[in-house]
Formats: C-alpha cells, structure tokens, sequence
C-alpha cells in the first residue's frame, strides 16, 4: 500500500484510550468501507469485507512489476472501484477499524458470515487438542458449514467421539448455534505452507470431496492423503 491505512492519530482528535482491539482509524488519503458479498456497505459492528474506496493516495503502489493484468485481478476485479484488502473485519460507530481475520477464513453458513478463525481458538482451548483448522464444507442446506482437523495433544487417552462432542458443545456456547459447527476429524498433523499458514481452500476441496490442488510452498504434501484416508474411515 506504500502507507499505513489506519493508524491511532491523535492530531486528528482520535481518543488516547481507544478501545482494545481496534487497528485504529483510517489515515487521510484512505476511504475504508466494509462490504458485504453483494458489494453492499454494512453497519457498524458487522462482519465483512474491508476494501478501500478509490482513488488510492498518491503514495500507494501502482502495479506489479511487468504484470498490471494480475494486478488489477488480483486486487481490483471483485469489488469493482474498490482496492481489496483481501481481510475481513469490521468497523464501530466512532470509526475504529478491527482486523479479524483473512477474507478466505470466513464461511457463509446460511446467510451467517462465521470467522472459522474464531472457531479454532475456541476449539484451542479445549485441553486435549494441540492444533486445529478449521474449514468450510460444502452443505446441500446450508451451503457452507463449518468442518475442523483438529489434532490432539500426546497421551491424551479420551475417545475422540467424546471429545469432539465437548468441543462441539463449547462452539455453540461461546459462538452459539448459528455456527452450526457439528462435525470434525482428528488428523495426525495439520498441513501448512513453510510460513507456518493454513491452505484453507485446498483443505476445504477436500473435506467437500473435490478436486484440490497442492502448492509447492506445502511443507508436508503427504498430509492431504493421510487426511483422505482418514475421512474415508468416517
């Protein structure tokens, strides 16, 4: 972006005590809006997209080096006079920014926009499980419902059928029901880019029974059909 978009500036009359959380206000020269699927602002405290209203400032990029049709695809194409952050948050009535996770990280469950990367610290704080992700599954009602590969903690000696009930019921009391979280696996390892990130696409094909496609950054690509074989086994 060549700048900070938003930032605590307290010459423009931005509180020294904002609220926990918040990646502060958008700087002079950044419009941030928050919209939803059908391009459409939403209101204060609602989950969506972040993007940028055009033009950008003077001091922000203006292309990728000898590739401005990937450029403007990659960033410009799905909300069409706007820049695309790619993250997904929401912004307060005063104006402050959260950041709450990556734009791929939020399932459309019914109409409900779930933050999956919620999902998976509540999942976290169960005692048994050491690591998890958690990913959108193709559902004939619901389009899309949550799915988790959880992995546990060693010398844990409770069945998985009972913990997965726990951790299904301690979804649904902090998150609530509208997440419609009731299904998972646990999986010897979770398989991650070398950067330590999630291919949350990849593994959402997946658990949907489709074609997915592995990228060179996979650390361990072995995991995609150790995962296979363990969803053929539920």
């Amino acid at each position: 972006s060549g700048s900070a978009i938003t930032a605590s500036c307290i010459g423009l009359g931005n509180s020294t005590t904002p609220p926990p959380g918040q990646a502060g206000k958008p700087v002079p020269g950044y419009n941030v809006m928050i919209l939803d699927e059908n391009k459409e602002p939403v209101k204060a405290k609602t989950l969506g997209n972040i993007v940028i209203k055009l033009p950008l400032p003077p001091g922000a990029f203006s292309g990728l080096w000898e590739n401005q049709e990937t450029f403007q695809k990659l960033y410009f194409k799905k909300y069409p006079g706007y820049y695309d952050t790619m993250d997904a948050g929401c912004m307060d009535e005063d104006g402050y920014l959260y950041v709450l996770s990556r734009a791929d990280d939020v399932i459309n469950v019914a109409g409900h926009r779930i933050s999956a990367g919620a999902i998976e610290e509540c999942i976290l704080f169960h005692h048994a499980v050491a690591d998890c992700a958690v990913v959108g599954q193709e559902d004939p009602l619901k389009g899309h419902v949550p799915f988790a590969l959880c992995v546990l903690r060693e010398g844990i000696k409770a069945e998985e059928e009972k913990i997965l009930e726990e951790i299904v019921e301690r979804v649904r009391t902090n998150i609530g029901p509208v997440a419609a979280f009731q299904k998972g696996v646990f999986v010897k390892q979770l398989p991650k880019t070398r950067s330590g990130k999630i291919p949350r696409s990849a593994l959402s094909a997946l658990v949907s029974g489709k074609p997915y496609k592995i990228t060179p950054t996979i650390e361990d690509a072995s995991m995609f059909k150790h995962i296979e074989e363990v969803l053929k086994k539920n």
